[in-house]
């Protein structure tokens, strides 16, 4: 019995050893004292930016930081004293200067020599004087000029079908370019639809009535000595079923693949039909392709942005392949939206003549231009968009530094502001004031700006109505407006400027 009883008492402690008493985690033991300091990252790169990186430090005591400059500054962490560890954030203020800067912290800790963080900051963009820039990219916007929309005319339609006179009633004329010409304008948009003029697959055959019309006009504006961009329009999808499916092809690659058929077949018939017009003559792949309604793209952007650029590498493609002039003629591509937010997502598709143009539309601020709570006034001597030329500015100028700088031509296919009364005197002149300063900007920065012209007049939020579509002559109160563009556009003076411009703002 004793002996059995020694044998219990054995066999208790042993399961209270095992048992009773909880493993110990293996997060929880203690790791082994470091003899050095470690740190992860060892050195840090910074934006001029400035911003902040957190850094993994493990020593055998918490460390400290020493060697600071004012420009850099270290949040503390929690130290760890079973692992040895602490994450501190370091964060870098911003450069103001040009020049790039660099600085070796030293990070000391008991019971282990020192060690060494290596930070280094870019220094502030230089900025660019367009000035200075002589390129192709800025000959080519002084080739375009300041330009005229022959809008909400090829490009309107009814029950499905594109009509010339569905919304405005006129058919365009010889006169209507040769008034547009002697306003001053050089260029014109002619934007075209071609809903209801394609045929069935596989051959998408356009119609030879429109097409002969759209050439028609093309001629009228080549007379009239324009340079003219022709497009497909309103054959994207904006919620309504049209043909250029972009939220489609976005989901579905077999959508995509018949789209780019389609696109190939009606680019190669319409390149084909002006491939005797010289280089007065470009053409713009399309308009404002968006997904569904989505006019800011909230996911999957640069998804849906590739779709744009395969759309428009097969438009380059179809107009080069069939020869002749058309292997020479500038061409147009605009990204999602034709908006200035998504360029960056745009590539500009391969071309061996480089000649491909990048398209943007301007209405900022939109609540002063063409939205439903527009406002009297804009910029700094008014009391609504007081930063509305800085804006204008850093939007122009951050085109003409990723692009044009870098000999990529680029032009605003549409910028416009709704018209104001011309009874509300301080309404006119901040109107007026604006469509001049955007011109002058444009000019200043190197991108040709087209005018949105929708012949509406009278009430409505978009009143753009400046020349007749059937005449040439002004519409209404057009002839002050467009005089104050086109002496925003030609006038060269060293005394008038930008800064000029934004010195004589009206003022209430």
């Amino acid at each position: 019995m004793r002996y059995f009883s020694q044998i219990l008492a054995l066999c208790l402690i042993s399961v209270a050893c095992c048992c009773g008493k909880p493993q110990a985690n293996t997060e929880d033991t203690a790791a082994a004292v470091p003899t050095s300091i470690t740190l992860s990252p060892d050195n840090v790169s910074a934006e001029a930016a400035g911003g902040s990186q957190q850094i993994t430090v493990t020593s055998p005591a918490r460390p400290s930081f020493s060697g600071l400059p004012d420009w850099i500054t270290v949040k503390d962490g929690v130290y760890n004293k079973t692992t040895y560890k602490i994450t501190v954030t370091l964060i870098v203020s911003e450069n103001t200067s040009y020049d790039k800067r660099s600085a070796t912290l030293t990070v000391s800790a008991k019971g282990a020599p020192d060690a060494s963080l290596s930070v280094s900051q870019e220094g502030k963009e230089k900025e660019i004087d367009p000035s200075d820039i002589n390129n192709s990219a800025m000959a080519r916007t002084r080739e375009l000029g300041l330009g005229w929309n022959m809008g909400n005319h090829f490009d309107a339609y009814a029950n499905g079908v594109a009509d010339e006179t569905a919304w405005q009633g006129k058919k365009a004329t010889q006169a209507t370019f040769t008034g547009i010409k002697a306003k001053g304008f050089t260029s014109v948009r002619i934007p075209v639809t071609w809903l209801g003029h394609i045929g069935e697959a596989p051959d998408y055959t356009l119609d030879q009535v429109w097409l002969n019309r759209v050439y028609e006009v093309v001629g009228f504006a080549e007379n009239a000595g324009l340079k003219v961009i022709i497009n497909t329009h309103h054959d994207e999808d904006h919620g309504d079923g049209h043909w250029l499916d972009l939220r489609g092809a976005v989901n579905n690659d077999e959508i995509n693949a018949k789209i780019k058929e389609e696109i190939a077949a009606v680019w190669t018939q319409i390149a084909t039909k002006f491939n005797d017009k010289g280089d007065f003559l470009m053409f713009e792949s399309f308009n404002e392709l968006i997904f569904g309604g989505e006019w800011s793209s909230s996911s999957n952007t640069e998804k849906k942005c590739n779709v744009i650029n395969e759309w428009n590498q097969v438009f380059v493609d179809a107009v080069r392949a069939t020869k002749g002039n058309n292997e020479t003629r500038w061409l147009g591509v605009p990204g999602y939206a034709a908006s200035p937010n998504y360029l960056s997502y745009v590539t500009v598709p391969q071309d061996p003549s480089g000649k491909v143009m990048l398209a943007f539309h301007c209405y900022d601020p939109y609540n002063f231009t063409i939205g439903d709570a527009q406002t009297e006034d804009w910029g700094h001597t008014g009391s609504s968009f007081k930063n509305g030329e800085s804006e204008i500015n850093s939007l122009f100028y951050s085109i003409f530094k990723d692009y044009v700088a870098k000999d990529i031509p680029v032009y605003m296919g549409e910028f416009g502001c709704s018209m104001r009364d011309k009874t509300n005197s301080k309404a006119w002149a901040y109107y007026l004031y604006y469509l001049e300063y955007v011109v002058k900007a444009a000019k200043t920065y190197g991108f040709a700006p087209f005018l949105w012209d929708n012949g509406a007049s009278g009430a409505g939020k978009e009143r753009h109505g400046y020349i007749d579509h059937g005449t040439g002559n002004y519409m209404g109160n057009g002839e002050e407006p467009v005089k104050a563009m086109v002496k925003a556009w030609n006038t060269d003076s060293s005394n008038y400027t930008l800064q000029s411009v934004y010195d004589s703002a009206p003022s209430f």
